[in-house]
């Protein structure tokens, strides 16, 4: 067939009923065109721009963005170019900015090295805010461990550098040895200061690294992203453990709960599979433990504070002044530190790791801190213990196996000062064996309640319930109970 001349003109309807005339050409025009384009250096695919009004302001707005680090908005650029006489359209300096703005992010994109974490080379924490409890506010020291991807997430209630340095002991004693090194970001307990970009480490930082065989580390400042495995940590962390509305967790009443809360969140992520490795960070921690390095049997004691022990009274001497422990605690070594206005004690609990047990405001001498909850066996605060029932003779022992009510009675009727306790009880014997232990004990533990102690009180409890009467309420005779007769029966004289 024979090929369509230059001049050959077709015509087709578009969408809204027009005609519209095309141009063919012929195929060696075409090819010319591609051919002078190539040779160009130009794309023979891509359409050459057009000459647009903005085009003239074009390095004017570069500049612009340049200045603003691609922050400058489109609007404010098309005020500027107006004022200096520019007379096109929005929309056209919307579109040179975003081109410019996409150039200059192009130039400044940050490139990545993929890192491959080595077995016992990294471990990374950083901090997170938790829940409140009671209104106070708490922390998450979120701990990462780089091959195995195991995870530790510690509540505490504040970021002080002996809180910081208690829970890398609890992180490390927890995995099972150090690491090389530990990295985190900058925070006043890690780095003192920076001098010409170099940061100056905190010189207690810098001995726990030595205790415990392992280097602490910073990354560059405002520069998160090399410890991306504790940032994520935390992220996790707070989103399964603070209560928000989107996870609807109710809030923790103690500091106890949320600690569970933590132990179980913690076993829970370190049991499953993980996504990037795809086995389970506990499993791979039994590996990685191989290459850590021992630690020391004992805790940097320097950082934790002062060591202190805990008498048989439960309690420490600090600064003069006594504080109460909670029990469980006799004989063992704690540590105090002083944090803001309050005392901190630390211990090491039966798991071995290392927790705060308490805080106490802190007192002057001759004030001491005893909290009644530490002391459950000394109800109210009472430092004597209740009397025991502990029989000896025959006539003890006979009247005291009545019932609970016989050793109710004997011991309201001693404090009472009720005389000739003995033959009162020797004749509650005989009333037993003669009536049965039931109806004396239940007549004991009336007049024990009541407290009636004088010697026919017992026979009277007695016939009132032989006579089926309900016991009713028991009425003390004291003050506030007169036996005297009212003036009722007066209302009826005159009528």
């Amino acid at each position: 067939t024979a090929s369509r001349p230059s001049s050959a003109r077709r015509t087709w309807p578009d969408r809204w009923g027009r005609r519209k005339v095309r141009n063919w050409g012929s195929k060696s025009v075409r090819r010319q065109r591609y051919v002078e384009a190539r040779d160009g250096g130009r794309n023979p695919y891509e359409r050459e721009p057009r000459p647009k009004m903005i085009d003239a302001f074009g390095e004017k707005v570069e500049e612009w963005v340049e200045q603003s680090k691609a922050t400058i908005r489109a609007d404010v650029v098309h005020e500027k170019l107006v004022k200096m006489g520019y007379r096109g359209s929005a929309r056209s300096t919307r579109r040179a900015v975003n081109a410019a703005k996409s150039a200059w992010k192009a130039g400044k994109l940050r490139t990545y090295r993929p890192w491959i974490p080595e077995p016992g080379r990294w471990l990374q924490f950083d901090w997170g805010e938790g829940p409140r409890i009671g209104g106070r506010r708490t922390w998450l020291f979120c701990a990462w461990l780089s091959w195995s991807r195991f995870r530790v997430v510690i509540p505490v209630w504040d970021c002080t550098l002996g809180t910081l340095v208690a829970c890398l002991d609890t992180t490390l004693r927890r995995i099972g040895g150090a690491p090389t090194y530990v990295l985190t970001d900058n925070a006043k307990t890690v780095t003192v200061e920076h001098i010409a970009g170099i940061p100056v480490r905190h010189p207690q930082m810098v001995a726990a690294g030595r205790h415990y065989g392992c280097q602490v580390v910073s990354c560059v400042p405002y520069d998160p992203e090399p410890k991306g495995g504790a940032e994520a940590t935390v992220r996790i962390a707070k989103a399964d453990l603070v209560p928000t509305e989107a996870n609807l967790l109710s809030a923790y009443d103690t500091f106890a709960e949320l600690a569970d809360a933590c132990l179980t969140w913690c076993d829970a992520v370190n049991s499953r599979r993980h996504r990037a490795t795809g086995q389970i960070p506990a499993s791979r921690l039994d590996v990685e433990r191989t290459t850590l390095h021992v630690l020391p049997i004992e805790p940097l004691a320097l950082a934790l504070g002062e060591e202190r022990l805990v008498g048989s009274d439960r309690t420490i001497s600090f600064n003069s002044v006594r504080y109460s422990t909670p029990p469980g605690y006799t004989g063992a070594r704690v540590w105090c530190r002083v944090v803001g206005e309050e005392l901190s004690i630390t211990a090491r609990t039966n798991s071995g790791d290392l927790s705060e047990i308490w805080r106490h405001q802190l007192s002057t001498p001759g004030v001491p801190q005893i909290i009644d909850a530490h002391y459950p066996d000394h109800p109210d605060g009472r430092s004597i213990h209740q009397p025991r029932l502990r029989p000896r003779s025959e006539a003890e022992i006979a009247f005291v196996g009545i019932g609970p009510g016989a050793g109710r009675w004997l011991k309201e009727a001693g404090p009472a000062g009720a005389v000739r306790i003995r033959a009162k009880m020797a004749r509650a014997v005989e009333l037993a064996t003669v009536l049965g232990n039931d109806k004396v004990d239940q007549a004991l533990g009336l007049a024990a309640t009541a407290g009636r102690f004088a010697d026919d009180d017992l026979l009277s409890i007695l016939g009132h319930i032989a006579d089926s009467k309900p016991a009713g309420e028991v009425v003390r005779a004291d003050e506030a109970h007169s036996v005297q007769n009212g003036t009722i029966g007066w209302q009826a004289l005159g009528n």
